[in-house]
């Protein structure tokens, strides 16, 4: 009898084990080599093969939130707008343009024009006095012209260089009109270091600084400002504008240079403009040179006129021309600019309308010799002071 513990029964005994199976070495590939497939790569036995598929256990799929709304198509792409110019930007444009020309200009014209030292000081010069006084010069001299030039601007053959124009052009501070006087050429006046003589024989004997010299000591008044223009200048400025227009009241005969200019209102060009200004030696001028100074100022306010009419100044057919010829017919003092040129024929605008007084320094007789001296004082002391002009020292 066997003990069987609780249950009184013999402990079963465990099955027999069947023959140990040996696990299959495996080898590791060899490079190069293709590996052998494992056995779980055989094909499954055929019973296996017609078992059921079984169930695949799948992740539980986590709540979704709320649905975000769809999205809005997104608007096709506009092609670029092409820029459209509306007036004021084409005038806008157009001033920009013309703003950027005429800085252009004014600064061809300021570096362009021809400097000269004029006015140097010098120990007992006229103290400054009102307003500005500018000395205008026009010379003879023919440098720069050949034969050709001469014979058709008369222009004789005198030697040397001489002024056959001298102006005191004066620019008032206050309210006084400006004043344009000329200096007849054949007044005596002393000149330092040469006596008395002809006022534009200063002119060649020391150039523009002893002229202007000259016109302070005679005058007593301060130059601040220097101009010059000679006579191939002054023809090629009245043929840029395409000539001056003019009135004459009877025909001019020259019987010194031959110059003919007929009666009535006519353009003078260059040449006839040259021989208008300078005639004296006709029965046309009477008065030889005070005539011809009267001469000299009509033809100044006409063309200053001209020069700053609508017609020049947009025509490009005048105004190239005239900037070409400008800055190598003028000769300025070293310390004048381009602004003080244009005050000058801002102020001088007004002589063709009367709103410029235009007077001759008062002369004793006809031959323009000799100044009256007490005349001239009074004139020479409203200049000075920016005061009205007596009508009894105006001479035209």
């Amino acid at each position: 009898m066997t003990y069987g513990g609780d249950y009184g029964g013999q402990e079963p005994r465990p099955a027999p084990r069947g023959p140990r199976q040996h696990q299959r070495a495996q080898m590791l590939p060899i490079p190069g080599r293709e590996q052998p497939p494992r056995r779980d790569e055989y094909p499954a036995p055929r019973e296996e093969q017609h078992m059921p598929p079984q169930p695949t256990m799948r992740a539980p799929v986590p709540p979704r939130g709320p649905e975000a709304p769809p999205r809005r198509p997104m608007p096709p792409e506009r092609p670029p707008r092409r820029r459209r110019w509306s007036f004021g930007k084409v005038l806008l444009s157009l001033l920009m343009v013309f703003v950027v020309f005429l800085a252009g200009v004014w600064i061809y014209l300021e570096f362009s024009i021809n400097r000269i030292d004029a006015l140097a000081d010098y120990e007992g010069r006229p103290a400054a006095g009102e307003g500005t006084n500018w000395l205008i010069v026009g010379s003879d001299s023919r440098a720069g012209l050949d034969p050709e030039d001469e014979a058709r601007l008369s222009t004789g053959d005198t030697a040397g260089q001489r002024t056959d124009t001298i102006m005191l052009a004066h620019i008032p501070d206050n309210d006084t009109p400006p004043t344009l006087l000329s200096l007849p050429r054949d007044s005596q006046v002393k000149i330092p270091g040469h006596g008395t003589n002809k006022i534009n024989a200063a002119f060649s004997f020391g150039g523009p600084q002893l002229l202007a010299k000259t016109v302070e000591g005679a005058t007593g008044l301060r130059i601040d400002h220097y101009a010059e223009i000679g006579f191939g200048g002054f023809a090629n400025i009245v043929d840029a504008i395409g000539g001056v227009e003019m009135c004459l009241d009877t025909e001019m005969n020259d019987t010194k240079t031959g110059a003919k200019l007929a009666a009535g209102c006519q353009e003078l060009d260059g040449a006839q403009a040259l021989s208008f200004v300078r005639m004296r030696y006709s029965s046309a001028t009477p008065r030889s040179d005070l005539d011809r100074v009267a001469n000299q100022r009509k033809f100044i306010g006409a063309m200053v006129s001209e020069m700053a009419s609508p017609g020049t100044l947009l025509n490009p057919f005048y105004l190239f021309p005239l900037l070409s010829e400008a800055p190598e017919a003028l000769t300025m003092d070293e310390g004048d600019h381009l602004h003080n040129l244009v005050g000058l024929a801002f102020a001088m605008r007004g002589i063709s309308s009367g709103g410029v007084v235009t007077t001759t320094v008062p002369v004793t007789n006809a031959s323009a010799e000799n100044w009256d001296k007490k005349k001239a004082e009074q004139l020479f002391d409203a200049l000075k002071t920016d005061k009205a002009i007596p009508d009894s020292v105006i001479v035209n």
